[in-house]
């Protein structure tokens, strides 16, 4: 099997932002053996001996020197030497250092060795790559889903895993965000297939006799377009009389191939096969968590409760992994930098752990105070407060305004004083982005996306008498709608 990647920009290690507006970007597994990553990580064990351990052992003293009164030795039961039999602070620091490395290095966002929770959506990738790719079958199969769900990670993970089946299948791996425009992919294609005649040229390779072409495309809305011709030619390139393409699409959007591409609904045999994943639960994240400690031995460092406390909270708000993740990774980093603040001191022997304060610290950054402090249940998991709150803001714009499409800087803008009216902590724009991106997957809202975030077009997908049943929640629905836009 040939495999081509295209990188998609820098190799950022944890990629985590001041307030985490969104997801990481995705990148290659870092190992312990990376001379580029660790050979420079203020963090690494080797560099910290460098700094730590003196490069030359002391000299004894010669018998004429006469040492200080300080120096002269103590009886073995006196509580000076029980000080002096412990750990000094340089070789505690030191080993403090290498144990918060092992769970940072943990903790990454990178594509896992292996993945949880995500068996159904495996089996479908797949059965597709079997029935098509490997039966030399043109088609085409949608994998959607909100940020951090798994997308990319899972079907790296069935490929790698079918590697030896596929080593006949030319296959094509292309991160759509690292494209200047929409357009650049067919010269980018061409050459990786190493095809002549640009556009036309690669439709005429791919309808020649030869063996299949396995084309995976990632963050595939990045090639919409005024008319969607890159994305209609390139759906429509499965299909062509001869062809031999079988095409992967992955991407945030639930109906991407009916709302942007509608021309594919008027032509059955174009449609492509549909696969989504729904956001992590609190159960799932808890173990994906849990089971990157075990990997490195490290369970004792984070507390199953402060585990089960960012898992509940995170899968309330989005159900993001890299998410997670990087919340548990940063409350790691703030206990290591506690730790360093107490190396110097020799009566401080206890180790460190990280527990819930430090886990709420780093979701209140994240979320807010108030977002940290509410409890949840089974309902609220199910569908959470913040986006049951964007859905009554979107409706109430929708009742007051002539248009049914509303921009999210003005849907931002009615939520944050909703929030302010009801005492709830509001989201930044950034992350409301992302809530309305979550709803889309959800089938409620519909976004048309803009150059500037803040000029998105939202919408909802569903009638509004059916909004209702969507939340569940006719109570809170109907106080905000009784008392109309917030002031």
């Amino acid at each position: 099997m040939i495999l081509y990647f295209v990188s998609e920009g820098d190799d950022n290690g944890c990629n985590l932002g001041a307030a985490l507006l969104g997801s990481p970007p995705k990148q290659s597994r870092l190992t312990l053996a990376s001379p580029r990553k660790l050979g420079l990580d203020e963090n690494s064990p080797v560099l910290a001996r460098r700094q730590l351990v003196p490069s030359s052992p002391r000299q004894p003293l010669s018998p004429t020197s006469r040492p200080s009164p300080r120096r002269q030795e103590t009886p073995a039961g006196s509580p000076a030497h029980q000080n002096s039999e412990r750990k000094p602070p340089v070789v505690r620091l030191f080993a403090e250092k290498s144990r918060f490395q092992s769970v940072k290095q943990a903790l990454h966002t990178a594509v896992p060795e292996r993945l949880l929770s995500r068996e159904a959506e495996r089996a479908s990738i797949r059965s597709f790559l079997e029935e098509k790719v490997l039966q030399s079958l043109p088609g085409s199969l949608y994998i959607s889903g909100a940020p951090g769900t798994g997308k990319t990670a899972c079907l790296n993970c069935v490929l790698q895993e079918m590697k030896a089946e596929l080593s006949s299948v030319q296959t094509v791996v292309v991160n759509c965000m690292s494209l200047r425009s929409s357009h650049a992919i067919f010269p980018l294609l061409a050459n990786k297939l190493k095809a002549s005649g640009g556009q036309n040229g690669l439709q005429r390779l791919l309808t020649a006799p030869g063996p299949a072409v396995l084309l995976v495309l990632d963050e595939m809305d990045q090639l919409d377009s005024k008319a969607q011709d890159v994305l209609y030619t390139i759906f429509e390139w499965p299909y062509l009389p001869k062809s031999r393409l079988c095409l992967i699409g992955i991407a945030n959007a639930l109906d991407l191939t009916d709302r942007i591409l509608p021309r594919l609904q008027a032509r059955p045999h174009c449609r492509p096969q549909l696969l989504h994943f729904p956001p992590y639960s609190r159960q799932e994240l808890s173990a994906i968590v849990q089971d990157r400690l075990a990997q490195a031995s490290a369970n004792g460092i984070l507390d199953a409760s402060a585990v089960q406390f960012c898992a509940r909270k995170v899968s309330a708000v989005s159900g993001d992994a890299r998410k997670a993740l990087d919340i548990c990774r940063r409350a790691v980093e703030i206990v290591e930098s506690d730790e360093r603040k107490k190396a110097a001191d020799p009566t401080e022997t206890k180790e460190s752990r990280v527990s819930l304060p430090q886990v709420a610290r780093v979701l209140s950054e994240v979320y807010g105070d108030r977002m940290v402090s509410q409890s949840g249940g089974s309902e609220g998991e199910s569908f959470p407060l913040q986006q049951k709150l964007l859905v009554c803001c979107l409706l109430l714009l929708i009742r007051n305004g002539k248009s049914k499409e509303v921009v999210l800087g003005k849907l931002h803008e009615v939520y944050s004083r909703l929030c302010a009216q009801r005492q709830v902590s509001g989201v930044g724009q950034g992350e409301c982005l992302s809530l309305c991106s979550l709803l889309e997957s959800r089938g409620i809202f519909a976004l048309k996306k803009a150059k500037e975030a803040r000029l998105t077009k939202v919408f909802l997908k569903i009638e509004e008498k059916d909004v209702e049943n969507a939340l569940k929640d006719r109570t809170l629905l109907g106080s905000i709608l009784a008392a109309g836009l917030p002031s």
